[in-house]
């Protein structure tokens, strides 16, 4: 049923709406080899999915509706390309699905969608955009996506714009019951990206919430991009942690280099702290198609258990090495 729901979407994409020139089907064939090992030397070698970017095939559109308004709408489903299966559990689009409007007074989108401060480290802080095994989601709270999720984004005024999020948790009895809060303020000039963002998210009894606060910062100085994050965070069990992560980037020719070091600090009286560095390069085959290569490595203390993952898997152990493909469509 879900292989013939999926076929039927795609036919009819491909036909009317496409006609129409008004939708648009794109998405990420990325498969590389990636190397596990952990702190006793036990490897796991395999080819794997999504490394450097989530594999994925998407629908996306927009209808001027007269007046500066327009429609629009992005389905995204995520695949595994190792093994032809689907990702994020098995659903039909588990990657984005939403549709919105947008204006000059802003946009206003409802469905499954990223977070504000998934965006703000992926997009601003970590130079490996949460890929390889550089990604800083190894060390650092994410808080990917969101579903039952009404978003608004301000426009930008005198280089300021926000983002503001609200996950409902459709509970009929508490509606603070899995509930998401979350935005994000950005100051963007030239090239200074600054963001503040943060996120909450209440458990299925609404009796407690973990709380996370990342200042994020991107500077390009056109031979080199730099990039820092720190984020506050709390979780379920009131225990506090914090991260830094400094980072860079820097093109020569068709070969783009990265570098990233994260510190977990944890506040508790476990003292779980842990540490990673990691390097990349990404080398430009065609304006669609590249190669990649990183190799990232975890420090663990007291008992911390952090792995070295990449875009889509959390990894084995505490040392990783990718290399692969990634084609863009």
């Amino acid at each position: 049923m879900k292989k013939a729901l999926f076929t039927l979407l795609a036919l009819g994409a491909c036909s009317g709406a496409l006609a129409q020139s008004n939708v648009t089907i794109y998405g990420v064939a990325d498969a590389g080899l990636v190397l596990d090992k952990d702190a006793a030397g036990e490897r796991l070698n395999r080819i794997a999915s999504g490394v450097a970017s989530g594999s994925r095939i998407g629908f996306k559109g927009r209808e001027d509706l007269g007046g500066g308004l327009a429609a629009s709408f992005v389905l995204e489903n995520g695949y595994n390309i190792d093994t032809g299966t689907a990702g994020q559990g098995g659903l039909l689009f588990g990657r984005q699905a939403y549709v919105g409007l947008s204006g000059s007074a802003g946009a206003l989108t409802a469905g499954h969608q990223y977070s504000p401060y998934y965006l703000a480290l992926r997009d601003v802080a970590d130079p490996f955009a949460i890929g390889l095994a550089g990604t800083a989601a190894n060390l650092m709270v994410s808080n990917m996506r969101v579903d039952n999720m009404l978003q608004y984004t301000t426009p930008t005024y005198n280089k300021l714009s926000a983002d503001l999020a609200y996950g409902f948790g459709e509970a009929a009895d508490n509606n603070a019951k899995n509930r998401s809060i979350g935005g994000a303020v950005h100051y963007i000039d030239g090239p200074l990206n600054l963001t503040l963002a943060h996120h909450r998210k209440d458990n299925a009894l609404a009796t407690q919430q973990t709380r996370n606060t990342l200042l994020a910062v991107r500077y390009d100085f056109k031979m080199l991009q730099a990039n820092f994050g720190y984020a506050d965070n709390r979780a379920l069990d009131l225990s506090k942690s914090n991260d830094l992560l400094l980072g860079f980037s820097a093109p020569f020719g068709r070969t783009k280099l990265v570098a990233s070091y994260i510190r977990h600090n944890d506040k508790s009286v476990l003292n779980r702290d842990a540490q990673q560095w990691a390097i990349g390069a990404f080398y430009s085959l065609s304006k669609r198609s590249d190669l990649y290569t990183g190799y990232g490595h975890i420090s663990n203390k007291n008992g911390a258990t952090f792995t070295v993952g990449n875009a889509t898997d959390n990894g084995t152990g505490n040392t990783g090495f990718n290399l692969g493909i990634r084609h863009t469509f």
